[in-house]
């Protein structure tokens, strides 16, 4: 039998350090990791204490909310839910502290012990709707290699780019001027480039010392580039930053050491050790390195931007970059408020806007929280588009239809409107080389792929929050859009994917944006999939993850791998071994973004990528209350992934023999029902091994499935 053990993850509104920001809505929700001895544990009940002194809670009593036991007068009551379980005791006051602490049955006398107990602050309370977020982090680097060039001039590698300044500290003889260079670009082994070119930085800060020993922080000067009305400014009660990771210091009349200098960061708080991964290529686990600590180092503004040069939050900028977070920890504050800000304040690009439908799709799925999405719900209708859709429900910004009207009900008529004077209008990829010779016609194929896709996730908004009427409103106009596209815009003789309506021309996009956005009929798979093997990585690296989720969904995992470890010029190991990069970029070289930066999380599609299609994480229902786990190995031979959810880590592991056999270990947290798969391995015999029982699986596609598996330890295996 499982014993309960005691709960853990405690998180106050989404986040894991309430302490650490400002509570401001009157019933906070609270959310716990089950925890169990054995396999198979799902809480049955809980009871959360909240009180506003320790020494209350000490003593087991809430005085402010005990949700009370299960049994009351000896009447079993169930409840099941361990996430978002809302405040529901004697009112908060606000600028108060309370504390918390939970813990859980797991059957009728199975009783776990309290958890610790999480403290919480609250700021104005009010009724009004906000996330709360958490205030920025500044963590303090070391040198990873400090260079005395001659007795005045030193040279400092920390290792990894970084958003920051310099802290140093220096026992000087007498005042004097210095000089503190910093750069993100290498010129040699010892020195900065300081002409690097485009949007990659290089700058000399004056710095005066005085006599005897004192500790300076360098202070960085703003830029009006990144700095101006529509941007993203730095807190006031902090400083400027700016990324680098090379420093030199000259005419200091001390060397400088190990112990003198550091690198001092801001970033959002990021629990590093909260994923991990790695595998038979070398190449891929350096890639999961960079992409994984690209999420932390590009928070720095405390919301997702699209980089140093402009520091501007936007949509598919959050799309990538909230895939990526998710991924890499258990942190959702940050996605929602980026998307939340981007509702009201959009950029200009039609696509863009869709994908804020998709962010909060993904909110919802991955937290289970309805706050936002109840909050932004006629918001969120707006921005699917379908005030620009035709009878037959494909849609164009070029028809008429963008009226001031739905221009307003998208917000963009006003800040966003002033600052991007072009307007609305359709992307496809960015930059304008990338799109693979597309054919912008008015009616978009890729605009209408995102568009159907928005109304797919329109339905699971309206579901979860039992608007059934929308839910089927929503259901049929996506199965109206996918009918129209694929009448429409596909070739009926190729079978492939054409850009736009009347369009002779069938780029990479039409097609990968098609596959993606489930529009692609079963007896046209195989020759789009072709089409699209036949291109390459013919797009950016913001496409690439439309390019990598489109191979997953259509089963191309073999040549989804080749592409994410390929070395070639388009590859994010070419950022990594040949541009010497520690962050993702913005293009996949300078020769093709002459202008980029060195620091985009758009870039750094694998650190979603991996976990939840080569790894093949998906939540079934939301708040991944059930769990789909479905590896699509392709080539490697081995692979270890933890990743966190809401109600605790994943982890799998796996050993691929490619087309013979198939090893599968997973471990389940608790509260979760989970759906296991392994690879077919080109047979239809449908059995597999479930923890050494040989059972008849489910065939799907590429898969065998198993359903109904709970927490715990599990071992799945396939041989042909």
């Amino acid at each position: 039998m499982s014993i309960a053990l005691q709960p853990t993850g405690l998180m106050c509104n989404l986040l894991a350090h309430p302490e650490k920001a400002l509570i401001q809505n009157k019933n906070p929700q609270f959310s716990w990791i089950v925890n169990g001895t054995d396999k198979n544990v799902f809480q049955e009940a809980y009871q959360i204490l909240v009180a506003s002194s320790l020494e209350t809670l000490a003593q087991d009593e809430g005085n402010m909310w005990d949700s009370g036991k299960p049994n009351p007068g000896g009447v079993w009551r169930s409840e099941p839910q361990s996430i978002n379980m809302s405040y529901n005791g004697d009112p908060l006051q606000s600028h108060a502290t309370y504390h918390w602490k939970v813990r859980t049955w797991n059957g009728v006398d199975n009783i776990s012990p309290w958890s610790e107990v999480q403290t919480f602050h609250t700021g104005e309370l009010s009724d009004t709707y906000t996330t709360t977020a958490y205030p920025l982090d500044t963590t303090e680097v070391d040198p990873t290699r400090v260079i005395q060039l001659s007795p005045t001039h030193a040279f400092i590698d920390f290792g990894r780019a970084a958003f920051g300044t310099i802290l140093l500290t220096l026992d000087s003889p007498q005042d004097a001027q210095i000089e503190v260079h910093l750069g993100e670009v290498p010129e040699g082994p010892h020195a900065i480039n300081r002409n690097p070119g485009g949007a990659r930085r290089y700058q000399m800060i004056p710095l005066n010392i005085q006599k005897g020993q004192h500790t300076y922080q360098l202070k960085i000067p703003t830029d009006p580039r990144n700095t101006g009305e529509f941007a993203i400014t730095m807190p006031d009660n902090l400083f400027e930053v700016y990324p680098f990771r090379y420093c030199e210091i000259i005419n200091c009349p001390v060397p400088i050491t190990q112990a003198s200098i550091r690198q001092l960061t801001v970033h959002y708080p990021f629990n590093d050790t909260a994923s991990h991964f790695t595998s038979s290529s070398r190449v891929l686990n350096d890639i999961w390195d960079m992409c994984q600590y690209t999420m932390k180092a590009t928070s720095f503004c405390g919301y997702y931007v699209d980089g140093d040069r402009e520091r501007i939050p936007y949509e598919a900028d959050g799309y990538i970059n909230q895939i990526g977070h998710y991924g890499t920890d258990r942190e959702y504050t940050l996605a929602r408020r980026t998307n939340e800000y981007l509702i009201t304040t959009p950029t200009w690009p039609t696509e863009w806007h869709l994908y804020t439908v998709l962010i909060a799709h993904n909110d919802l799925m991955f937290t289970g929280n309805t706050a936002s999405i109840t909050h932004y719900y006629e918001d969120l209708k707006a921005k699917t588009l379908s005030a620009l859709a035709r009878e037959d429900g494909l849609i164009s910004t070029e028809t008429g239809l963008l009226t001031d009207e739905v221009r307003d009900a998208i917000h963009f008529l006003g800040k966003s409107s002033d600052h991007f004077k072009s307007g609305i209008r359709d992307i496809v990829d960015w930059p304008q080389v990338e799109r693979d010779g597309y054919d912008m016609v008015p009616v978009n194929s890729v605009v209408n792929a995102l568009h159907h896709r928005t109304l797919t996730s329109m339905a699971d908004i309206a579901n979860a929050l039992d608007k059934s009427d929308d839910t089927q409103y929503f259901r049929d106009q996506a199965a109206k859009v996918k009918k129209a596209f694929q009448e429409k815009l596909m070739d009926p003789i190729s079978g492939i994917v054409i850009d736009g309506e009347g369009s002779p021309h069938s780029a990479l996009h039409a097609n990968i944006f098609a596959l993606a956005c489930d529009l692609v009929p079963d007896e046209n798979l195989e020759r789009v999939k072709a089409y699209v093997q036949s291109r390459g990585m013919a797009c950016s690296v913001y496409a690439s993850q439309i390019l990598l989720e489109a191979l997953y969904a259509a089963g191309a995992d073999a040549y989804a791998l080749s592409l994410m470890t390929s070395t070639g010029e388009r590859s994010w190991a070419h950022m990594i071994y040949d541009v010497g990069t520690t962050i993702a970029l913005e293009a996949w070289d300078n020769r093709f973004k002459p202008n980029q930066d060195w620091n985009h999380a758009w870039g750094a599609a694998p650190a979603g990528v991996i976990p939840f299609n080569l790894m093949g994480i998906q939540p079934l229902e939301p708040g991944f209350g059930k769990v789909r786990i479905a590896p699509q190995p392709g080539a490697l031979r081995w692979a270890q992934i933890t990743t966190p959810t809401i109600r605790g880590p994943i982890t799998i592991s796996f050993n691929n023999d490619p087309g013979k056999s198939f090893h599968l270990e997973v471990d389940v947290p608790g509260n979760v029902s989970a759906q296991l798969a392994v690879p077919r391995l080109g047979s239809d015999d449908p059995s597999i091994t479930v923890d050494g029982h040989r059972i008849l699986g489910t065939i799907e596609d590429n898969f065998i499935f198993v359903d109904g598996i709970g927490s715990g330890h599990h071992v799945v295996e396939r041989s042909v």
